[in-house]
C-alpha cells in the first residue's frame, strides 16, 4: 500500500470513507421509523420541560447547574434541546442526529488510527467493526443515549489532538487534548480513562517505550512510564472533576447501591463474568437485550474460577508477546480499562450488563482482530481472494444482524418483548414492557407484566408505583391505592409515589392522610411546585386559609409561571375578600395560559361584586369563548344583558 502514488492512496481513502458512510447508513436507517422508547427517554426529552422549550437562558443555565436523570452532562443536555430546537417530538430527528454522530465517530476512528498506525486496511476493518457491529446497536438506536456517541466523539477528536502532539511537540495540541476531553465528560463520564488510553498508545503504536525496553532494566523502564504518565496529569483536573460530579449526582437519587445490598464478591465476580460475556458477544452476537439484570446473587465457584483464569491467562499471553505484537498489549488494556468505569465495581442501577457499554471499550477488541488477522495473512501467505469473501461475509453477517436488532427499538413493547424473550427472570424488562404496555393504553397487558416483574422481585418499589398508576387510570382507586401504599413502604423517600397518593386520599375525602403525603412531598422534595399547589386547594376547601395562604406563595415562588397556583391563590384571595388582589392573580393565569377559562369567570364574578357589568361581561365571553358549554358563565352573561 505504501508503493502507491500518493493520489491512489486518497482515492482507496475516500472510497473508504463512502463504503463506511453507505454500509452504516444501509444498517441503521430503520431507526429513523422508530418511536421514543419510554426508557430514559421521557426523563430526557419528552417529558423534560426544560429540554422541549429548545435552546433558552434559564435551560442552558439548568443544564450546567443541576443534575439530571442521576447525571452531570450538560452538553448531552444542550444537544436534546438543539434536536427539540430543530425537530420538536419527531422522534425521526432525534435519531437522525444519533445517527450522524455515530457515523462521524466510526470516521473518526478510521481516520485517527491511519494517522496513527499508518494501518490503512486495519484501521478501515476497524472502522467497519465499530460502525456495524450489532452491540453497538444501543448506543445509537436509543435516545436517551445519545451521551455515549457524543462524548465519543470528543474523545476520538482527543486521541487526534494527541497524536499531533506526539508528533510535534506542540502544546497547542495538548490544550486541545485538555479541551476535547473536558467537553466530552460533560456528555458522559465515561471518558475519565482517556489519560490511561493515551498511555497506552504510547506503548503502542507510537513505541514511546521502545528505546527503555531494550535496555533491559526495569528501574529505567519504569522511570519513563512515570514519565509518560506524569506528562498525563493535566488531564487528571476535568477527570476529577467529573468523577466527583457524578457520584454526587447519582448519590443524590440512591442510584448507587451499597456494599451491605450488594457485597464485593458478587460485584467482582459479575465483573469478571461481564468482561467474558462481552468478548463473545463481540465474536458472536446472540440474545441480545436492552436489560440485562444482575441477578445479585454469587457465581457457581468453577464458573469464577475460571473465567478469572482465563483473563489472567490472556493479560499474561499479551505481556510476554508485547514485544513481537505490541498491538496485543495496548488492545487487550484498552478493552479491559475503558470498561472500569461500568463494570459494576461501582454499581449504579439495577443492570449487570449492557449492550452500551462497549460502545469505546470494544475498540481495543478490534484492534487485536485487525493486527492479529493481519499477522496472520502475512505469515501464511493467504491468497486475497479468500481474504476479500471472509471479510465481506463477516460485515455482511453483522450488517444483517444490526438491521434486524435496530427493528426491535422501533418502540417499548417491541424491545422489551425482545428482552423478555431472550433473559431469564428478567424483572426490570417485565417492568417497562408493562409501562410501553401502559402508554399504549392496554392496563391488561401493563398489569400482567407488572405482576410478572413482582413474582420475580417483590421488592422493586417502581412496580408498585406503576402497578398504583394503572389501576388509578382504569378508575380502581381502592387497588390503586394499595399498590402506592406498598410502594411508600418500600421506597418512603419516592416523592412522586407520595404525590399520587396524596391526589389519591384527597379525591377519597380521606384530608389527613392526603395532608400527610403531601407533606412527605414536600419533605422529601421541598421544590416541589405542584405538592404545594394541591395542598393549598385541598386546605381552601377546608376553608384552612392561612396554611392554604403558605401553599400557594411557596408555590408561586418555585415556579412563578404555575398557572393553577396563581389561580388557586386567586380563589383564597376572593373567598378572603381581597378582591383587588384576587384579580391581579386571576389575570396573572390568563397571562400564562390564554385558555384557563375558570379564571375569566372569577374575573367576571368580582368585577360584578365591584359593580363594573362591562368588564365583567367581557370576561364571561372570553370564558365562554375558550368553553363554549360554560353554563354558570352563561348564566351570568345573561343576567348581565337582561339587567
Amino acid at each position: 500500500m505504501s508503493k502507491l502514488p500518493p493520489f491512489q492512496k486518497k482515492k482507496i481513502i475516500l472510497l473508504i470513507i463512502l463504503m463506511l458512510i453507505m454500509s452504516i447508513f444501509a444498517s441503521f436507517q430503520q431507526v429513523l421509523d422508530s418511536d421514543f422508547v419510554g426508557y430514559d427517554d421521557n426523563l430526557y426529552v419528552t417529558d423534560n420541560e426544560d429540554i422541549k422549550a429548545g435552546f433558552s437562558a434559564e435551560g442552558v443555565i439548568r443544564a450546567f447547574t443541576t443534575y439530571q436523570s442521576a447525571n452531570w452532562h450538560p452538553l448531552t443536555m444542550l444537544s436534546h434541546m438543539l434536536d427539540c430546537q430543530l425537530y420538536g417530538l419527531n422522534p425521526k430527528g432525534h435519531h437522525l442526529s444519533s445517527l450522524l454522530l455515530h457515523i462521524a465517530n466510526s470516521l473518526l476512528l478510521f481516520i485517527v488510527l491511519y494517522k496513527m498506525t499508518g494501518g490503512l486496511w486495519q484501521s478501515a476493518f476497524v472502522a467497519a467493526l465499530f460502525g456495524l457491529h450489532p452491540l453497538h446497536v444501543e448506543s445509537v438506536a436509543w435516545v436517551s443515549e445519545r451521551k455515549d456517541v457524543l462524548c465519543t466523539f470528543f474523545g476520538l477528536l482527543a486521541i487526534g489532538a494527541y497524536h499531533y502532539y506526539v508528533k510535534q511537540k506542540r502544546y497547542i495540541y495538548y490544550l486541545a487534548v485538555f479541551l476535547f476531553l473536558s467537553v466530552g465528560l460533560m456528555a458522559k463520564p465515561m471518558l475519565v480513562t482517556l489519560p490511561f488510553v493515551l498511555l497506552l498508545l504510547d506503548f503502542w503504536p507510537y513505541r514511546r517505550f521502545d528505546f527503555y525496553l531494550k535496555t533491559g532494566s526495569m528501574i529505567i523502564l519504569l522511570k519513563r512510564i512515570l514519565i509518560l504518565a506524569t506528562e498525563k496529569t493535566p488531564l487528571f483536573i476535568p477527570v476529577i472533576i467529573s468523577s466527583i460530579l457524578t457520584i454526587k449526582a447519582q448519590q443524590s437519587i440512591g442510584a448507587v447501591e451499597s456494599f451491605v445490598a450488594l457485597p464485593m464478591i458478587i460485584r467482582i465476580a459479575n465483573a469478571f463474568n461481564s468482561y467474558a460475556i462481552y468478548a463473545v458477544k463481540m465474536v458472536l452476537p446472540y440474545s441480545l437485550s436492552a436489560i440485562y439484570p444482575h441477578t445479585g446473587s454469587y457465581l457457581p465457584l468453577w464458573q469464577a474460577v475460571c473465567v478469572f483464569s482465563i483473563i489472567i491467562g490472556v493479560v499474561y499471553i499479551a505481556i510476554r508477546s508485547s514485544k513481537q505484537y505490541p498491538y496485543l498489549l495496548t488492545g487487550l488494556f484498552w478493552y479491559l480499562g475503558t470498561l472500569v468505569p461500568v463494570i459494576g465495581i461501582i454499581q449504579v442501577g439495577s443492570q449487570g450488563m449492557a449492550d452500551r457499554y462497549t460502545y469505546i471499550p470494544m475498540t481495543g477488541l478490534f484492534i487485536i482482530v485487525a493486527w492479529g488477522g493481519g499477522d496472520i495473512i502475512k505469515s501464511r501467505n493467504i491468497k486475497k481472494g479468500i481474504i476479500a469473501i471472509a471479510v465481506t461475509l463477516v460485515f455482511v453477517g453483522m450488517a444483517v444482524k444490526t438491521y434486524s436488532q435496530v427493528l426491535h427499538w422501533k418502540n417499548g413493547i417491541t424491545l422489551f418483548e425482545q428482552a423478555v424473550k431472550n433473559t431469564k427472570n428478567n424483572w426490570l424488562a417485565h417492568n417497562n414492557l408493562g409501562s410501553a404496555y401502559f402508554k399504549a393504553g392496554n392496563f391488561e397487558k401493563a398489569v400482567f407484566h407488572y405482576s410478572e416483574s413482582l413474582k420475580i422481585n417483590p421488592y422493586y418499589a417502581s412496580t408498585y408505583y406503576n402497578l398504583g398508576t394503572t389501576f388509578s387510570a382504569w378508575g380502581r382507586t381502592k387497588e390503586a391505592i394499595v399498590f402506592y401504599k406498598e410502594g411508600v413502604r418500600l421506597k418512603p423517600v419516592s416523592s412522586k409515589t407520595h404525590y399520587n397518593l396524596a391526589n389519591l386520599m384527597y379525591k377519597n375525602k380521606r384530608y389527613d392522610e392526603a395532608a400527610f403525603h403531601f407533606g412527605e412531598v414536600i419533605r422529601i422534595d421541598p421544590d416541589n411546585a405542584d405538592a404545594h399547589n394541591n395542598m393549598a386547594y385541598m386546605l381552601i376547601t377546608q376553608n384552612m386559609f392561612e396554611k392554604a395562604a403558605f401553599h400557594c406563595r411557596m408555590a408561586i415562588k418555585i415556579n412563578p409561571h404555575h398557572s393553577n397556583a396563581h389561580f388557586n391563590f386567586g380563589r383564597l384571595l376572593e373567598k378572603q375578600g381581597k378582591l383587588d388582589e384576587a384579580i391581579v392573580h386571576f389575570k396573572q393565569t390568563i397571562r400564562i395560559d390564554p385558555g384557563f377559562s375558570g379564571a375569566y369567570y372569577y374575573t367576571g364574578l368580582i368585577l360584578v361584586r365591584q359593580e363594573k357589568y362591562k368588564e365583567a361581561a367581557h370576561f364571561f365571553s372570553k370564558a365562554l369563548k375558550v368553553k363554549p358549554d360554560f353554563i354558570e358563565a352563561q348564566q351570568n352573561l345573561d343576567k348581565l344583558i337582561n339587567d
